[in-house]
């Protein structure tokens, strides 16, 4: 699993990549109450806003972390936007996608770093 500083994660699976939010990052937001996720089939490039998401606090951007197409998008989160603060790290990944460059996920932090990094 990798970290990026705007607090997302990435775990690879095969030749898919599963992007989601950290805690830390899902805690600041406070309660989500709305997700916009992207469409299935988009193409991405490294920081285009992906996902919108919407809490009592504030409204925030998902950036794409890499280069890639959507290949699936976790419904459930549009339903129940709250899963985002009970589970981030699991049930509640935002998308996955298709690298077209996976080389660019060795530029992000792992776990240790990260943990560092929000310390």
């Amino acid at each position: 699993m990798k970290f990026t500083e705007e607090h997302e994660w990435l775990r690879a699976e095969d030749d898919v990549v599963t992007v989601g939010i950290t805690g830390h990052a899902a805690e600041q937001l406070g309660d989500v109450v709305f997700v916009e996720l992207p469409e299935v089939g988009t193409t991405v490039t490294r920081d285009d806003e992906v996902v919108v998401i919407e809490s009592v606090k504030a409204a925030s951007d998902i950036r794409a972390p890499i280069d890639g197409e959507i290949v699936e998008v976790n419904e459930a989160l549009v339903d129940e936007p709250g899963k985002v603060n009970e589970d981030p790290l699991g049930d509640a990944w935002f998308f996955k996608m298709k690298p077209s460059e996976p080389g660019q996920m060795d530029e992000y932090m792992d776990e240790g770093a990260y943990n560092k990094f929000i310390g």
